[in-house]
């Protein structure tokens, strides 16, 4: 169909003849916007990134930055995209763009050398530079200041601030956790970020966030035999993949877009419910938390702003914000993977899906939806709509990441813990874990190895030897069984270490 547009950079432009299968970031170098680079093409790098006017948290709309890699254009109909081209301003016919104040910084800070990895970070940067509720000094020279007055006294980087993370004007580093860089050692880079202002009353894009974004659009784009298809409602949606049952269901398409980069997956149906309103909504209430599968991760850590401890410990170390903006709770279990991060999250939380096709919904335990090696109990025709969380929340709680990096890296091992201690005792345990299966599982036997016994070091020391027999891990080019072993009874005791004081006081 020919009526599927995007707006690029403030100008529409038709979807078509692009295959559903193109990514944004090949639609976009066809069309002379060369500065979105491929790196890795699955969303590792961020040589990619761009921005997208999503729904805001904190003002009407958000600007976003996305792997385009990883995105297929189609399921931005009627959307607008910004570029690193589209940043800077344009000057008078003859004299050259005004540089966009993040350009600027990396510009003058030497924060770009072969330049390859510049306009993906510069994209990121200017989605952290937008953020409404960044806050810190106005003005760019506030870096300057600041870190002459205490580069001595730090040698973390932190420039005047007790976090190395975090600048004085407010930006979060963790915002570029996804973009790569092998030129500067990153140092240059980091001062750019702590050195841009805040934005201007004249800025056009910050004036954008004002007002809504664009609307969900229907969307029903296709070239020869392959189709993209959205519907406007979860009924519409439910009803076509009862008439698709083969089709292919994506959300933020952070998995689904590796597999067509790097496996050559082509599908000849593929239906969006990433902007499905009935999948997108968070309600808190009396006796558990609902969060919509379509939402994504970056969504719910702002929405929930820490209300669940155990999910605010795992966003930072789910992959990379750039990823965290695409990805969903719905995809991460949909996917099946044993060693996705948010299911030991989720089981030690005792979270249970909801699951609906055309006739209508029921609520399965995740500790029961997992089958087999990327099985579930989901049927033909059924998606996830929402995960709930039941209340109140274990007092004692922890996720413990084991992998070769500290940030956007594949799990080797995964544990999650959530503990009721009542004077002392261990009144209910709940532990889950991933990559030590064929799924994620609960560590069954180590609950009980725990649950009606005193919290100390002799009862926790049997409990981890219990932990390192659970599961059935195996050898392979992440870990071997006997770490991922080891590691499982490594994790509790670092919890006791961790918790012992908080608990006794």
């Amino acid at each position: 169909m020919e009526t599927a547009r995007i707006t690029v950079n403030g100008n529409e432009a038709p979807i078509s003849p692009a295959a559903p299968h193109t990514t944004v970031l090949e639609f976009l170098r066809e069309r002379g916007l060369t500065g979105t680079k491929e790196g890795c093409a699955e969303g590792e790098c961020g040589a990619c990134s761009v921005l997208v006017a999503r729904p805001g948290v904190n003002k009407p709309t958000d600007w976003v930055a996305v792997n385009a890699c990883l995105v297929p254009v189609a399921a931005l109909d009627g959307q607008e995209v910004i570029t690193s081209e589209g940043l800077a301003t344009a000057g008078e016919p003859g004299t050259p763009p005004t540089l966009h104040p993040v350009q600027e910084e990396m510009a003058v800070r030497g924060g770009s050398q072969c330049g390859y990895c510049t306009p993906g970070f510069i994209c990121s940067m200017a989605a952290e530079y937008y953020r409404p509720d960044r806050c810190g000094h106005a003005q760019s020279d506030a870096y300057s200041e600041s870190k002459s007055t205490s580069e001595s006294a730090s040698h973390s980087g932190s420039a005047g601030t007790t976090d190395p993370e975090h600048g004085p004007n407010g930006f979060d580093l963790h915002a570029l956790s996804g973009n790569l860089c092998r030129c500067t050692g990153y140092r240059p880079i980091r001062d750019a970020a702590f050195a841009v202002g805040t934005p201007t009353d004249q800025d056009p894009l910050a004036r954008r966030r004002e007002q809504s974004p664009p609307p969900p659009m229907a969307t029903e784009y296709t070239q020869g035999d392959s189709a993209f298809l959205r519907r406007s409602t979860l009924a519409e949606t439910l009803r076509l993949l009862r008439e698709r049952p083969d089709a292919v269901v994506v959300a933020g398409s952070t998995d689904w877009g590796v597999e067509v980069n790097i496996r050559s997956r082509r599908e000849n149906c593929v239906v969006a419910l990433d902007r499905l309103p009935e999948l997108r909504e968070l309600r808190v209430g009396s006796d558990h938390i609902e969060i919509g599968a379509a939402l994504t991760l970056t969504e719910i850590e702002r929405r929930l702003d820490g209300e669940v401890p155990l999910l605010a410990e795992l966003f930072p170390q789910f992959a990379s914000r750039l990823i965290r903006n695409g990805a969903t709770l719905g995809g991460n279990l949909g996917t099946g993977s044993p060693i996705g991060d948010s299911p030991p999250v989720l089981l030690a939380l005792e979270a249970s899906v909801v699951l609906a096709d055309a006739d209508g919904e029921r609520e399965v335990p995740l500790a029961d939806y997992f089958t087999g090696y990327r099985q579930s109990v989901r049927r033909p025709g059924e998606l996830i709509r929402a995960v709930r969380i039941p209340l109140p929340l274990a007092p004692v709680a922890a996720f413990h990441k084991i992998a070769k990096r500290r940030f956007d890296d594949i799990s080797s091992v995964a544990v999650a813990f959530a503990l009721d201690v009542e004077h002392g005792i261990v009144a209910k345990a709940r532990i889950g874990l991933g990559g030590v299966a064929a799924t994620p599982i609960r560590a069954l036997a180590t609950e009980a190895a725990l649950e009606g016994r005193s919290w100390s070091k002799e009862t926790v020391e049997a409990a981890a030897q219990v932990l390192r027999g659970e599961g059935t891990p195996m050898s392979d080019h992440r870990a071997s069984s006997i770490y991922r072993s080891a590691m499982l009874g490594q994790s509790l005791l670092k919890l006791y270490a961790q918790t012992t004081e908080a608990v006794s006081s």
